[in-house]
């Protein structure tokens, strides 16, 4: 009888409750994990220009500093240049001349990226 005065006093979620929660959590990583996927990928690919765009520019420093020509490889780095342990720097070496005219069949690409940039003439960065 005093059961019956206080009422019905069980706590928590219903089994619907639950499932509705869980099929909420499902969708939302359905939606969630591609994109997420994606950024990471062109979080490598912005590395690996920028890298490329770093290499370009701390060459040009170093031959506006010293007033020759110079060749610049994996193995003659340009000074300043800190290469991000990730990227890999593979084709020719870039030629810069004392007058500015660049040579470049260097390559930056991102372990985990999907293009490849390429420093061109003009010491900018394209994406091939």
């Amino acid at each position: 009888m005093l059961q019956k005065l206080r009422g019905n006093n069980q706590k928590g979620f219903t089994l619907i409750e639950l499932m509705i929660v869980i099929a909420i959590i499902g969708i939302l990583a359905a939606i969630a994990i591609p994109n997420f996927l994606s950024y990471r990928t062109k979080g490598a690919d912005a590395a690996a220009k920028a890298d490329a765009k770093n290499y370009s520019a701390s060459a040009l420093a170093e031959v506006a500093d010293t007033g020759a020509a110079t060749t610049f490889g994996s193995s003659n780095l340009p000074v300043g240049f800190e290469a991000n342990s990730d990227v890999t720097m593979a084709g020719t070496d870039l030629i810069i001349g004392a007058a500015g005219a660049i040579t470049s069949g260097q390559t930056f690409v991102h372990d985990s990226g999907e293009h490849t940039y390429t420093i061109n003439s003009n010491g900018g960065v394209d994406e091939t």
